[in-house]
């Protein structure tokens, strides 16, 4: 059987280039035929992240997922950080043509070259439709963050373009909370203004919104059971299907834990069962010294156990003076964090987390419960849908920005922290069942024929070459049998009827 190439283009983000491969793996793991050549950009910069990256990438290659590295290319100067995505993508539009062009030929220009099955790009890497129009293949975003969120874009795309004639202000300003299709309950403007802080990230919102309109398909991590409502909704939109095929995790123990990792799993084997808090903000999320210490207080006050990564260096550079001390007998404070390990922990018992999507999955699976702090991009929103539409999460706020916080150098208090903390730990009986319940659904979901792992079954479907023989139909149905995936009736009568 002729084989099948896909190429995917991830954000050079550890968090997205995690769950890319991540998914390549199930892929390639479920399909035989299939190979993926991921196609790595370079920050302009240096990052703390990059040599995580490059970890990540040398130990994922295998014999049928490969990673390029693009040439690096300019950046105008005066680019705003926050906007640096969307002309770090499109300078690379030639170097990624040139090397799709190099992967799909034999040396020979024989029959042996694979075909170009589609591309995988991420959610801001949408621009590189561009490139798989010109090869005439399907472009499918993944998309890294919630299904809900994800229509949300859509809705205030639609109101911006057609009812608010551009214009950001008028439209947030319309209302004190908006009802929005998927969502239950009606969504605060405080949570959704903090996305669009000036006209330019306005803009950029809008004009990425635009584009996933011309994609084959959306690739979300997130489970059918999790955003039941968001899948209904676009199921009944004139949108590109949606395949749920989450949570992908990374489930496996971080070989690179490093001395410090060991040890706090070591301290952590010492405590006692849910007695432990673990405080993560991301590898973007950072406060100022009058934050920190309001969090140092409200840790103090309340006596719990805690873990507590702060991505200043050191660490304790930026804590009262002696907090360290006081603390020595019933905390840790640390830089990087074994975050997948701790929360597997069956002493975690809570986690204050910056509610980045992935960060929300693996506290889900764990049934570790939430302490909302969102701090930038979606953040918000993801932690109103924990909250408010799961209750699976207590809140510390909803609507703090890293970004106001700076600008504005507003603070959330001790007493409200150490609030949300005592209840975080405390764990209402109503917040334990619903958190069991998702936890059990998230795992169902990605077992044999749960519903994410039928939805990445449909999603292979839609990348196959149009038509088989009877000898291609027998090998993919036997190869799905090979790796334990059921291939119903229905399964065989879609592939003979395409």
């Amino acid at each position: 059987m002729k084989k099948l190439e896909l190429v995917f283009i991830p954000t050079p983000v550890i968090g997205h280039l995690t769950a890319a491969v991540h998914l390549a793996n199930l892929l390639t793991t479920r399909h035989l035929p299939l190979s993926i050549t991921i196609l790595i950009i370079k920050l302009p910069f240096p990052t703390k992240s990059a040599p995580l990256i490059q970890s990540l990438c040398s130990s994922s290659a295998s014999d049928r997922i490969r990673f390029i590295t693009l040439p690096e290319q300019p950046i105008p100067n005066g680019t705003k950080r926050t906007l640096l995505l969307d002309p770090l993508v499109q300078s690379q539009k030639q170097n990624v043509a040139t090397a799709v062009a190099n992967l799909t030929s034999a040396p020979d220009g024989g029959p042996d070259s694979p075909t170009l099955a589609g591309f995988v790009v991420d959610m801001f890497c949408i621009p590189m439709v561009d490139v798989a129009n010109q090869f005439g293949v399907p472009t499918f975003v993944f998309y890294t963050s919630s299904a809900s969120f994800l229509a949300l874009l859509f809705h205030l795309q639609e109101l911006y373009d057609n009812e608010f004639n551009h214009d950001m202000d008028r439209l947030l300003n319309s209302a004190t909370e908006f009802a929005v299709p998927c969502f239950r309950n009606p969504i605060p403007r405080k949570v959704i203004s903090t996305m669009f802080i000036d006209r330019e990230a306005t803009e950029w919102t809008h004009a990425l919104t635009r584009r996933y309109r011309e994609a084959n398909g959306f690739l979300i991590n997130t489970f059918f059971e999790l955003e039941p409502d968001a899948i209904h909704w676009f199921a009944e939109q004139r949108l590109p299907p949606v395949y749920a095929v989450g949570p992908i995790l990374n489930q496996k123990k971080n070989p690179q834990i490093g001395e410090s990792g060991e040890e706090i799993m070591k301290w952590l084997d010492e405590q006692p069962p849910s007695s432990v808090v673990f405080l993560c903000f991301g590898t973007m999320g950072s406060f100022n010294e009058s934050q920190t210490k309001e969090i140092a207080e409200a840790l103090e006050r309340t006596g719990v156990r805690f873990i507590w990564a702060i991505r200043q260096t050191p660490p304790e550079s930026v804590l009262p003076e002696g907090f360290v001390d006081r603390t020595g007998g019933i905390g840790k404070v640390i830089g990087w964090a074994p975050q997948v390990e701790i929360l597997k922990h069956p002493a975690t018992g809570g986690f204050v987390s910056h509610c980045g999507w992935n960060s929300v999955l693996e506290s889900l699976w764990n049934a570790v419960a939430v302490a909302t702090w969102p701090m930038y991009a979606e953040q918000q929103v993801n932690a109103f849908e924990m909250g408010v539409e799961l209750g699976v999460a207590v809140e510390v706020s909803l609507d703090y920005s890293m970004m106001v916080a700076e600008e504005e150098e507003a603070v959330l208090t001790a007493e409200k922290i150490e609030g949300a903390i005592r209840r975080l730990m405390e764990r209402s009986d109503e917040l334990k069942r619903a958190l069991m319940v998702k936890g059990e659904e998230s795992k169902k979901a990605m077992m044999e024929s749960g519903s994410s792992f039928n939805a990445l079954n449909r999603f292979i479907d839609a990348i196959m070459p149009n038509r088989f023989d009877s000898n291609q139909i027998i090998e993919v149905a036997l190869n799905r049998l090979d790796h334990c995936v059921s291939v119903s009736t229905h399964d065989v009568s879609h592939l003979l009827s395409r």
